[in-house]
């Protein structure tokens, strides 16, 4: 394995630079493997968003949140609604066509009657909810939403986002709604409308009004949905949110214009003043590696390869990846050292790798730009001895020191220093 990696790296001769994602792949098309964000960003339950959205004046159904089958019966009486909706609270998406381990079958149920609500309830909590969205063994339902279900005449879209190309946030609308956006922008772009917000003025209400216009609503209900616009901004502003999506929203034969789902993203740079935001994190379904790797501020991302990765910058780790699929091998990782890493946190990666059972070799690619070599070979060397390496360590380091590295890998076996 580790000559393996030692060939295709050797290959490549010159350091490929950060932001270099593409590689050609023999038959000539570009290849880029997707391994996400290098950071794991605020992670909401459906309630949890519905409650802040209800908390700014937005029109959300009527719902409750129950940890037990007789909780979601009481709540579900206490709706009083003509209909029920019961929601597994997950993290995951394709609730609706997933299966419980206890045999139910989808995790989103309608119901009039609220005796059902609570053994529908008792089938969903404590049980795994497989979709396809989770991993193979299904995520555990802790917590279900019982609302209020409401039908819908009419379904639009609307979102707010941060847009660079306005320098700024932007409304986005479109009275196709209840469908995803792309393929609406894709084969009928002209039913899609932007709105421009002065970050200054927030949204005038004569913005509000011709964006509920292009969203097809008339008469009281514009001006309703022109109301819901500017809520839905005061949102985007109070939690720092860098996109708020509905989709749909929607209006009802009872003259009513709703939020029926919606998607917010915060700005994690504003965590310092959105500690009650934060704080609802949900961390139950987060990775156990990519968490302890958090700590120590390691961007790191589980993968199905067994070669793994210790990269400084998202750009070059994410070329590496590309590189070892290239040449038919398969990372386990993704993982970004950042440009001010310390030794210790060198060594608790390098705990991290070697403590995956997947991983038969680990590949070291540092450019030493903002970094110093001395650093990583020191926390390597360090981890080498302490962690009693087992499996074959291949090492590249250029830049910043690199030359001053060498007399290191003396103590350490296994080890297959390129060279510069």
């Amino acid at each position: 394995m580790a000559l393996i990696l030692y060939d295709f790296v050797v290959s490549l001769g010159l350091f490929l630079p950060p932001g270099h994602l593409r590689v050609p792949v023999l038959k000539g098309k570009p290849e880029t493997i997707c391994v996400g964000l290098p950071r794991r960003w605020l992670n909401l339950q459906e309630y949890q968003s519905k409650k802040l959205m209800q908390e700014s004046g937005v029109a959300v159904q009527r719902f409750y949140v129950a940890d037990t089958a007789s909780e979601a019966l009481e709540a579900a009486k206490r709706l009083n609604a003509k209909e029920i909706v019961l929601k597994a609270q997950i993290l995951a998406g394709g609730r609706g066509k997933g299966v419980f381990d206890s045999g139910l079958k989808g995790g989103v149920h309608l119901t009039k009657d609220p005796a059902v609500v609570g053994e529908l309830a008792n089938k969903m909590l404590g049980f795994n909810l497989t979709t396809k969205q989770t991993p193979k063994e299904g995520v555990k339902v802790k917590t279900v939403m019982v609302a209020e279900a409401l039908d819908i005449t009419r379904e639009t879209y609307f979102a707010i986002l941060m847009d660079r190309s306005f320098n700024g946030p932007v409304m986005v609308g479109s009275p196709q709604g209840g469908m995803d956006i792309e393929e609406v922008a894709a084969s009928t772009p002209e039913l899609i409308f932007k709105e421009a917000i002065d970050i200054f003025e927030g949204v005038r209400d004569d913005q509000a009004l011709r964006m509920a216009a292009n969203l097809g609503f008339k008469g009281a209900l514009q001006r309703q949905a022109a109301d819901q616009i500017k809520r839905l901004y005061d949102l985007f502003l109070k939690v720092d949110a860098t996109q708020v999506e509905v989709n749909p929203l929607g209006e009802t034969p009872e003259g009513q214009v709703v939020c029926f789902d919606a998607k917010i993203n915060f700005d994690d740079n504003a965590e310092f003043r959105q500690k009650n935001v934060f704080a609802m994190d949900d961390m139950t379904e987060a990775d156990p590696t990519e968490m302890a790797a958090a700590k120590w501020d390691l961007k790191y991302i589980g993968l199905d390869g067994n070669i793994a990765c210790f990269v400084n910058g998202a750009g070059l780790a994410m070329a590496t990846c590309d590189i070892i699929d290239l040449h038919g091998g398969k990372p386990a990782n993704f993982l970004d050292l950042g440009g001010g890493v310390k030794e210790k946190q060198v060594y608790e990666a390098f705990k991290l790798l070697t403590a995956d059972p997947k991983v038969e070799a680990i590949l070291v690619n540092i450019f030493g730009g903002i970094v110093n070599c001395a650093i990583i070979a020191n926390g390597i060397t360090k981890a080498c001895r302490e962690l009693e390496l087992k499996v074959p360590l291949v090492v590249r380091l250029e830049g910043k020191t690199a030359l001053d590295t060498h007399q290191h890998w003396n103590t350490c076996t296994k080890v297959f220093v390129l060279p510069l």
